[in-house]
């Protein structure tokens, strides 16, 4: 389980479609751990100095922007809460759901709105003031209209994760939350 307040950006330093290795400054990271790669829940299968290795499946490379990464890449990175933690976004699972796109990117004052598309199969379950993990990151849904969503993004947040280097039609992970999936089901 994680947040959506990502922790670090890290460098994709390898992926051969099977395996992905991402340098991070994390510090004491054990074998088996759950680490959040930009809005994906991968485990830890090995280590060399800063980098990480995780193994990804092929359900995973078909529903997730994982195959598109390659070397030199940034990524979004969160470890798993611990109990104790502080809930500072939202309760996210790292099961990407769909890929959507980013169709807009306009400054608003001293932030900045995104609108994404948002896949028909996600629609009933992204809600105005409702939360969507893109990329990992806690966002709060601004509005829905048909297949866009907008969010707010605050400059911290841009400045501390990936979406500041994103342009239109870039893919986006997308987590929608875990309460609504439940809700709806």
């Amino acid at each position: 389980m994680f947040t959506g307040i990502i922790q670090t950006i890290g460098k994709v330093v390898k992926y051969d479609g099977e395996r992905l290795w991402v340098q991070a400054s994390f510090a004491r990271i054990q074998m088996g751990e759950s680490i959040n790669v930009d809005g994906v829940c991968l485990t830890v299968a090995a280590k060399k100095r800063r980098a990480l290795a995780f193994d990804v499946g092929h359900e995973t490379e078909r529903v997730t922007t994982i195959g598109h990464l390659q070397s030199g890449s940034k990524v979004n990175l969160e470890r798993a809460l611990r109990v104790g933690d502080r809930l500072g976004g939202h309760w996210v699972s790292g099961h990407v759901e769909e890929i959507g796109r980013i169709l807009k990117i306009e400054k608003a004052r001293a932030s900045w709105t995104i609108t994404f598309s948002v896949p028909k199969t996600m629609r009933r379950l992204v809600v105005p003031k409702g939360s969507l993990a893109i990329d990992g990151i806690s966002l709060t849904v601004v509005s829905v209209r048909g297949d866009k969503a907008k969010v707010m993004v605050i400059p911290h947040t841009l400045a501390h994760t990936t979406l500041s280097l994103k342009k239109l039609h870039d893919p986006v992970n997308l987590e929608p939350d875990l309460l609504a999936k439940y809700a709806l089901r």
